[in-house]
């Protein structure tokens, strides 16, 4: 896995295509206007992820209205962050995107909306295609601007019995304010899954639907936090708790 640390870009592109060195990428016009918007031009240089740990950078060749191309240079991997998995509710749009935009920064592998009970409730709420779209352009920008490497898996809207039969082994949290469990305290193991309630919270069926799958009721301290912050929270702590792990003197040294 070869390595390189974020350089002197002036921006991050996202593209599907693959970083040749020496072969060019052409992107659309969404790229071309945001080009134009933060003033760079041909002969500047320009980071590109793909959002599967493929990075690169080049130099602007060309900026049409249309288009624009940019001359692949060095082309790198990135490796993957440590598996954290997000069982987030279905709330509030504006919320859900902060959240989304969060959580992708952090690192965060998998984002899974689940229709808690009292998720139905809300409104405007954030789900179907349209959003589903809306969440995946928050992602890429998030990505693309913090200079990480990795798009989380985006997975459809799911029931609470789906959401929980689809997850990953490892070690299952479940975010309880009433818990007297810290989950900066907890072991963790890879893959590490959040399970992260509605607003006003889990009913009693739906905790206990994950206590029996496993899930580890834990809180982040005193008070009760907003979902998207409780979220934005717990991917922290949990990733900085993974990380520990693999560094010198950490919990696996």
């Amino acid at each position: 896995m070869v390595e390189r640390a974020v350089g002197s870009e002036v921006v991050t592109f996202f593209s599907s295509d693959a970083f040749i060195p020496g072969t060019s990428v052409t992107l659309g016009e969404e790229a071309a206007q945001h080009a134009r918007v933060i003033r760079v031009s041909p002969g500047e240089s320009v980071g590109l992820r793909d959002g599967r740990g493929n990075a690169a950078v080049g130099v602007i060749a060309r900026a049409a209205k249309r288009s624009l191309t940019i001359d692949v240079g060095t082309a790198w991997e990135i490796s993957a962050p440590a598996a954290a998995h997000l069982m987030m509710p279905v709330g509030d749009r504006d919320r859900m995107l902060l959240l989304a935009e969060k959580a992708t920064e952090l690192g965060v592998t998998s984002w899974r909306p689940v229709m808690w009970r009292r998720s139905r409730s809300v409104g405007p709420r954030g789900d179907g295609p349209t959003f589903q779209s809306r969440v995946r352009n928050r992602m890429i920008a998030a990505m693309t601007q913090s200079g990480g490497g990795w798009l989380p898996e985006i997975h459809p809207l799911a029931t609470p019995d789906r959401a929980i039969a689809a997850a990953p082994g490892g070690t299952r949290l479940m975010l309880d304010p009433s818990s007297e469990t810290q989950l900066a305290a907890t072991a963790l193991v890879e893959p590490v899954v959040i399970a992260l309630g509605p607003e006003g919270g889990l009913e009693p069926v739906e905790s206990e639907s994950l206590a029996a799958a496993g899930f580890t009721g834990v809180s982040l301290g005193e008070g009760v936090l907003r979902f998207e912050t409780a979220g934005i929270a717990a991917l922290a702590i949990v990733r900085a708790m993974l990380s520990l792990r693999t560094v010198p003197g950490g919990a696996d040294a």
